[in-house]
């Protein structure tokens, strides 16, 4: 037998639904106004949303209909493959089974485009004539400036200011596809100029870039706005892994005993592992699901679950969720795409109830792993999925001093072919494993508003 094993479904295997989530997850709590705290309703999400995305993201229903010209656009690359991991195996002298399911196979090289598409293709239809986006590292902006080419919307993309100087390929993909990209925080706007002049040399944050492309949006109703991460209908639109992974898995003759996702906003973690949890509560087999996130930006592990903001300025409605202080600005580590505050509150709840685990790793061990990945599957993987793949690792040697087997997914969420320099600063020993004090945590958990009396 190979020592690398894929597994692949057809064009007819492509989901038809998006698994909603927000059916499985008991008890998400309301999003409210933070000044009446009130629940906010349809009306008020649809300042920042079509009407169609707003459908999804308070509904309970179990699934969603994919648009046939959404699934169509699908098709460019999924299915995704999934594969076994023999050779990592071997490398580890492990008795466990690795899986991996690849979404590097999609057009920008991530996970992104199955919610950039149809968030795309939503908002042409309720009139839009351009987006408007933040991004970490830029892998949802690529995704966002490829959806908006394929529907003729105009994209802008407010990059976090250290991810646009370390990953500049980012931002050269963006253009091609016609959008522009721009360093948060800007001049451009209000919110940018405000955290410019508190600190002239601010590294940006996801929560900084999200205020500047809510503030343009508000200010201009023919642009959309596009979330890459969090919200109930991301979650859902990314359930096409989970979906595709349990048939793959089932062509494999195994089930997974862990399920492993990298985290940062939790997304690309909901769309891999939210399905096996639906199926495990529908009767299916147990599985156990883990969450590795950075231990730079421990939003799981040392935040705090509370009502906050999504963005730096305050202008997002308040979600109950794991946050380490909407004002926390985290160190400027490789990994983008996981340097967020906040977390879906899908993922929060599902954490807060034992539903699942949560780590936090270090970044040179992570690549340290991705390294070893590399050199075994012959993938290059994003600095995010790294995290997923030191989690795995870790698994499988923990299989191996208990000498029992264990069945093994992760999600590779995309490939690091736009993350070079972070590779040539481990293999140079300049790679700073970046940690983050008491003071730190601190001081960004002190930005989390009072609690509202409802």
């Amino acid at each position: 037998m190979s020592d690398r094993v894929k597994y692949e479904l057809s064009e007819k295997d492509i989901p038809t639904t998006w698994w909603n989530p927000a059916a499985d997850v008991a008890s998400v709590a309301p999003i409210l106004d933070p000044k009446s705290g009130r629940e906010v309703g349809f009306d008020e999400l649809t300042r920042s949303m079509p009407e169609a995305l707003v459908r999804q993201e308070l509904s309970t229903d179990r699934e969603f209909e994919i648009p046939d010209e959404v699934r169509e656009i699908y098709r460019q690359w999924r299915p995704t493959p999934l594969f076994r991991a023999r050779r990592l195996e071997k490398a580890l002298d492990t008795p466990a089974h690795i899986y991996y399911k690849y979404e590097g196979v999609a057009p920008t090289g991530s996970f992104k485009p199955n919610t950039a598409v149809p968030q795309a293709y939503y908002n042409k239809l309720a009139g839009k004539r351009g987006l408007i986006v933040e991004t970490g590292a830029g892998q949802w902006g690529c995704a966002v400036a490829f959806a908006g080419a394929l529907f003729g919307l105009d994209v802008q993309v407010f990059m976090v200011r250290v991810s646009y100087q370390q990953k500049p390929y980012r931002r050269a993909l963006m253009e091609t596809f016609g959008a522009e990209c721009i360093p948060s925080p800007s001049t451009r706007t209000a919110a940018g100029r405000s955290i410019l002049a508190e600190n002239p040399d601010h590294p940006g944050s996801l929560g900084a870039a999200k205020s500047e492309a809510l503030q343009m949006a508000y200010a201009d109703p023919t642009l959309g706005y596009a979330r890459g991460s969090a919200l109930n209908h991301v979650c859902a639109h990314q359930s096409v892994i989970g979906q595709e992974a349990i048939q793959q898995m089932e062509l494999a003759g195994e089930h997974p005993d862990v399920v492993i996702g990298c985290s940062g906003g939790g997304s690309n973690l909901a769309g891999l592992a939210f399905p096996f949890l639906r199926q495990a509560r529908s009767g299916g087999p147990a599985v156990r699901l883990l969450a590795a996130e950075p231990a730079a930006c421990p939003t799981l592990t040392r935040g705090r679950i509370a009502y906050d903001y999504a963005d730096t300025m305050g202008l997002t409605p308040l979600f109950r969720m794991h946050t380490l202080g909407h004002k926390f600005v985290p160190p400027p580590v490789h990994a983008g795409g996981l340097r967020a505050h906040n977390i879906a509150p899908l993922i929060s709840r599902a954490v807060e109830d034992g539903q699942m685990e949560a780590i936090a790793l270090r970044q040179v061990e992570c690549f340290e792993a991705g390294m070893l990945f590399t050199r075994t599957e012959g993938i290059l993987p994003a600095p995010e999925s790294t995290h997923a793949i030191r989690a795995a690792i870790d698994e499988a040697l923990a299989a191996k001093a208990e000498g029992r087997g264990r069945t093994i997914l992760f999600g590779l969420s995309g490939h690091g072919n736009f993350d070079l320099a972070a590779y040539d600063a481990y293999l140079a020993g300049t790679l700073a494993d970046d940690s983050l004090d008491d003071e730190a945590v601190a001081r960004g958990l002190a930005s989390i508003p009072e609690p509202i009396a409802v």
